[in-house]
Order: C-alpha cells, then sequence, then structure tokens
C-alpha cells in the first residue's frame, strides 16, 4: 500500500529553501518517491488550519517514505529545510478500500 509524506511549510528563507528544493527531489525519486502537489496555488475552503505551501509525496509504502525521511542522505537536507521554514509533517498510510 502507498504512503505519503504530507508537508505544510512556511518558509522564511527563500534562498536556503532553494538550496534544499534543488537537491531534495533526486534523493526523494531514489527512495521511489514522487511529488504529488508541490506548493500549488491553494484555496482553503473549510477550517481554520493555516495552510502555506502545501507538499504531498507517494512513496510504494510508508516504510520507504520513514526510509526516505531518516536517511543519512536526507539528513544535511533536513537541516536545510528546518533552517529555512516552519513546518508540520506527517507520514500516512494510503487507502487500499
Amino acid at each position: 500500500m502507498a504512503g505519503y509524506l504530507v508537508a505544510n511549510i512556511e518558509v522564511n528563507d527563500p534562498e536556503t529553501f532553494a538550496k534544499y528544493r534543488e537537491q531534495v527531489a533526486p534523493l526523494i525519486a531514489k527512495f521511489g518517491g514522487r511529488y504529488l502537489i508541490r506548493g500549488g496555488e491553494l484555496e482553503q475552503v473549510e477550517g481554520s488550519m493555516p495552510f502555506k505551501r502545501v507538499v504531498v509525496l507517494e512513496f510504494p509504502s510508508v516504510a520507504e517514505a520513514k526510509r526516505f525521511y531518516h536517511s543519512a542522505e536526507y539528513t544535511p537536507l533536513l537541516k536545510l529545510r528546518t533552517d529555512s521554514c516552519n513546518s508540520d509533517v506527517a507520514l500516512v498510510d494510503g487507502y487500499a478500500g
């Protein structure tokens, strides 16, 4: 079953975030992931959760998403992201129904 990494981020340092963005896509692909949503236009229609820049990555499984997120290769990129953004990130099982 597919697994997803879902992130809601607010970029505070565009220069540092640009370095992250340039380097992360090939690593996502290396772990079998792909972008489904990458910060596109957003129209909030319900609720009060402050969505900013939404990113959804699909991986073959949550286990693969975890392997990506906790990998030694991602560690320096994660620091770039956390240094340049406020973020909420979750790993979510897909629906097999």
